[in-house]
């Protein structure tokens, strides 16, 4: 073999090493960054589009809207989804997620009791990849003019500006994503959902939204799950009317927190004692009490508080919640502190509990209609009258020890009553999730590139060097 062959023959496979070499310093790194990870918990706050709204309840279309599956109001003119599920990816800053609840809008009612305008949007999934984002909504709808609805899933609603912000994250730091006030667009899908009301690239309100991200799960021990099948013995052997767990969930009253939070009192609601907030209602949990199948009796009292303050002297507390139910009839009470001054066991609102029944262990009232009582009335400073619709009563008391209570709507970690107003994401740099993940620091890295590029160099500068000789 003539020698200038032989040396490039040998300079191609030296060549070759060098980048394989290469390859397998930094593979750990793409391994590493190839997991996504799941979101789980966690709330998106949007308002459609405010003049919509205010058009909408106006003296024209004389219309409302009303909340679906679980979605709140919060603010003066935002919907609360919660309950945020799906996958994000720190190396990419891929992120994707769905979330619960919905919003039926209805205007210009017809001589026949059906609307002109009749819209629901429901489930939004915001999808963020290569620096562009996108807001998805199941949307059913009636047509401007013609009367036809149309009924389609996960329709690309609006486009998300990020405005440059990175998405990518540390893998061992990053354990929230939040986004807050994305300026969004109508595409040109969602203003044919939009019922033609308005046209392609018209601003709608802006998105923001927090979402969990789980840890990596760990495989469960031996140990964990003997104690767990030893639990659920124990629950089959210790079956009673003793309550065992239990929670009252209540929203007090839609438009009290709305008050709570808008342009009036300017306000907010904190939670203390276990208590949580579900977007459209609060969880007061730990119930302890008896339940008498027999009597259809039931006598629970709960855990937790909340406490509304604003402006113009809005300070109120309810704490030390309890529910009764006899004959049918639930009643429910609380502490109420205003003003310096607790009424303790103030009875605030009755409402139908029906017949009682335990089923799986678990005895249940869900969404029963509230009704103010006087002193009801006069705990809340007589904003309402005695006999006002108040936000419905769910009960949910466990008779086993292993019975699960229902799922509350979750809001993430990081959620709170009122929107955040500065954009952000907590997220961290590319350069910081190579570091941590690979175990090579970002300027190992980058010396090992430029050693390689030097390797590379001095082999062509030799195959040109051997062909001068030749």
């Amino acid at each position: 073999m003539p020698r200038r062959a032989r040396i490039q023959i040998r300079l191609r496979v030296f060549a070759v090493a060098a980048f394989t070499a290469l390859l397998g310093a930094l593979l750990p790194v793409a391994d590493a960054h190839a997991a996504a990870r799941t979101v789980q918990g966690g709330r998106l706050d949007w308002g459609v589009k405010s003049s919509f709204q205010s058009y909408l309840t106006g003296p024209i279309a004389k219309g409302s809207y009303s909340l679906t599956g679980g979605a709140a109001t919060v603010g003066a003119s935002q919907f609360r989804f919660h309950s945020a599920r799906g996958s994000y990816d720190g190396s990419t800053g891929a992120f994707s997620s769905s979330f619960s609840g919905g919003v039926h809008f209805v205007g210009h009612k017809k001589s026949d009791g059906s609307y002109e305008l009749d819209m629901t949007i429901s489930n939004p999934t915001v999808r963020i990849a290569g620096g562009a984002g996108t807001l998805y909504v199941d949307v059913v709808s009636r047509a401007k003019g013609t009367g036809a609805v149309t009924s389609s899933r996960q329709v690309p609603f609006a486009s998300l500006s990020l405005g440059g912000i990175d998405m990518k994250g540390d893998e061992a730091t990053t354990n929230t994503v939040t986004l807050n006030n994305l300026p969004a667009t109508l595409t040109s899908q969602g203003a044919r959902s939009f019922a033609g009301y308005y046209t392609a690239g018209t601003a709608l309100d802006p998105v923001t939204l927090s979402a969990d991200v789980a840890p990596k799960r760990a495989t469960p021990s031996a140990t964990a799950t003997k104690k767990a099948e030893s639990k659920k013995e124990e629950a089959k052997q210790d079956a009673s009317g003793e309550v065992r767990d239990g929670a009252v969930d209540w929203g007090v009253r839609r438009t009290f927190r709305e008050y709570v939070t808008g342009d009036i009192a300017q306000g907010e609601w904190n939670l203390g004692g276990g208590a949580r907030d579900g977007g459209a209602l609060f969880r007061f949990p730990k119930g302890e009490g008896t339940y008498d199948k027999k009597k259809q009796s039931l006598d629970a009292e709960f855990t937790g508080s909340v406490r509304f303050t604003g402006k113009h002297g809005l300070d109120l507390r309810l704490g030390g919640v309890t529910v009764s139910v006899d004959d049918g009839k639930g009643t429910l009470r609380a502490d109420v502190t205003s003003g310096g001054r607790t009424a303790e066991g103030t009875a605030l609102v009755t409402f139908k509990a029906g017949a009682l029944a335990a089923k799986g262990g678990l005895v249940e009232v869900s969404e029963a209609p509230a009704t103010l009582t006087a002193a009801g009335a006069k705990a809340f400073g007589g904003m309402y009258q005695a006999g006002a619709a108040m936000d419905p009563v769910s009960v949910a008391v466990a008779l086993d020890a292993d019975a699960k209570l229902p799922a509350l709507p979750d809001l993430g970690e990081s959620a709170s009553p009122g929107p955040s107003t500065s954009p952000s994401v907590a997220a961290k740099s590319a350069a910081a999730a190579v570091s941590s993940r690979s175990g090579i620091g970002g300027g190992a890295v980058a010396g090992l590139v430029a050693a390689v590029v030097v390797v590379l160099a001095g082999a062509g500068f030799l195959v040109v060097r051997s062909r001068r000789k030749a």
